[in-house]
């Protein structure tokens, strides 16, 4: 059987750049084995089975597998197959080709509003299906900061902390002082595991307000080797968490704000996520991502 495909860099509005993505069409003969074993051959962070949806009004549904499993709910999948959809579906009017992009996913069903314009990259963006939660704690600084090749003075700044949160999957999440010092972060052998792999989470999160560009608010890295990814270069999924610990920390007013959280510089793959926060009665009630997806490349595959 041939099974055609399209790959995307996400969170970028140029080729090269952002997260790679590859999402397979018409899966629905593709049984989860096979599904891993084209998500191993892609070998990105995330490889997107699109299926039937169970429900006619319904644009798809989306099946998501890292190198080595499934996951119920991914950023950069979101945007990067509702902008597909809507590229190869979505009718033109008026010069505009907008669409809505109901997705059925594992997590619940995520409604992603995209954007196509001629000369510019689509944009996508959607309501975050679940609100992030604190999910636990982490180990002291020292052995954190161990865990990732660097020391105990360069975790945690101002009156952010090392702290856990979910919203369909768990993060650590660990603020570092500096560029600099994110720069050095690693996954550090031994420490790592004792720092992380035990406290059941699937990513850690590191992140600073020293940016790059003067337009961020946030230098993120994301390292998930228990889950087959080394190093992401855009994880929508948790800055949703981060929505979480940005309200939490950073005593945000009611309204919306927005803000630009950069990644994978120092893969050589520079990612802009647009985070959108809500915050009413003083609790957050909505968080969104959004950003930017171009194709790169397409094809078929055999299985």
């Amino acid at each position: 059987m041939a099974l055609k495909f399209h790959t995307l860099d996400v969170f970028t509005d140029r080729r090269f750049g952002g997260n790679p993505l590859a999402v397979v069409l018409d899966a629905d003969g593709v049984s989860e084995a096979e599904m891993q074993k084209i998500a191993r051959e892609f070998n990105l962070s995330e490889t997107v089975f699109v299926q039937t949806p169970t429900r006619p009004a319904h644009s798809a549904k989306m099946r998501i597998f890292t190198p080595r499993s499934e996951i119920p709910f991914a950023g950069h999948p979101t945007v990067g197959t509702a902008v597909l959809l809507a590229e190869l579906n979505a009718p033109v009017h008026n010069g505009e080709q907008d669409a809505l992009i109901v997705l059925e996913q594992n997590i619940g069903t995520v409604r992603v509003g995209a954007r196509l314009r001629a000369g510019a990259a689509a944009f996508a963006e959607f309501d975050a299906p679940k609100l992030p939660a604190e999910a636990g704690a982490l180990p002291p600084d020292d052995i954190l900061a161990a865990g990732l090749g660097l020391i105990p003075s360069e975790v945690g700044f101002e009156n952010h902390v090392p702290l856990c949160y979910a919203a369909g999957t768990t993060f650590a999440f660990v603020p570092v002082v500096s560029l600099e010092a994110i720069g050095r972060a690693r996954v550090n052998g031994a420490h790592w595991e004792r720092a992380f792999e035990q406290q059941g989470v699937s990513g850690v999160y590191v992140y600073t307000r020293q940016c790059t560009h003067t337009s961020s608010a946030f230098h993120v890295r994301m390292f998930a080797p228990q889950v087959g990814i080394a190093e992401d270069p855009a994880t929508g999924s948790a800055a949703v968490g981060l929505a979480g610990i940005v309200h939490q920390f950073d005593g945000l007013p009611d309204g919306t704000h927005r803000r630009i959280v950069e990644q994978g510089y120092e893969m050589g793959r520079p990612s802009q996520i647009v985070l959108t926060l809500v915050v009413a009665g003083g609790k957050l009630t909505t968080v969104r991502i959004g950003g930017s997806a171009v194709r790169v490349s397409e094809g078929t595959i055999e299985v």
